[in-house]
């Protein structure tokens, strides 16, 4: 029998993260693995819950109560009903338990820390598609991550559509 692992999933709600989530969900996630949601907020936001988790990360939070609208307001994350039905479909089709959790500072440095906070045997992060030069101005996060994360990183990117190529 196969070991379970535990995947990270960057989720900033973007259509980039979501397609993430997807691509983990359908191509990754084996019966019994865990998912993680992480979510980066800015460190300039101002939740309830920052000043207790600052410094080390919320807990770890159970999908029943991603639901709440308590939560998200708690946090400071978007309740999404997208991302709570995928999750629901990965429980119900391959046993998967999902939980998230909340980093507050540089996404860069936050998710290559969640990789050892969490044990991550493996991080999906979608890629924004910035071009070169907000590249360079911006900094990538999935270069980042690729270079410092301590396991493998796998970078989901959003087809182009045709009139996008020209």
């Amino acid at each position: 029998m196969e070991k379970t692992r535990t995947v990270g999933v960057a989720m900033d709600f973007s259509p980039t993260s979501k397609l993430a989530l997807r691509w983990t969900i359908d191509n990754l996630i084996n019966k019994g693995d865990q998912i993680i949601l992480i979510n980066v907020q800015p460190p300039q936001a101002h939740h309830t819950r920052k000043e207790l988790f600052e410094d080390t990360g919320s807990p770890l939070v159970p999908l029943e109560e991603l639901r709440e609208l308590n939560f998200t307001k708690q946090y400071g994350i978007a309740r999404d009903p997208e991302v709570i039905d995928l999750l629901d479909t990965a429980w119900k089709t391959k046993g998967a338990k999902a939980v998230a959790k909340v980093y507050w500072g540089d996404p860069r440095e936050k998710l290559c820390d969640a990789v050892e906070d969490l044990h991550l045997d493996s991080l999906v992060l979608g890629s924004r598609g910035l071009g070169p030069i907000k590249r360079v101005l911006l900094g990538s996060v999935s270069k980042h991550v690729m270079t410092n994360a301590s396991c493998p990183v796998t970078v989901v990117k959003a087809k182009q559509s045709s009139n996008s190529r020209h």
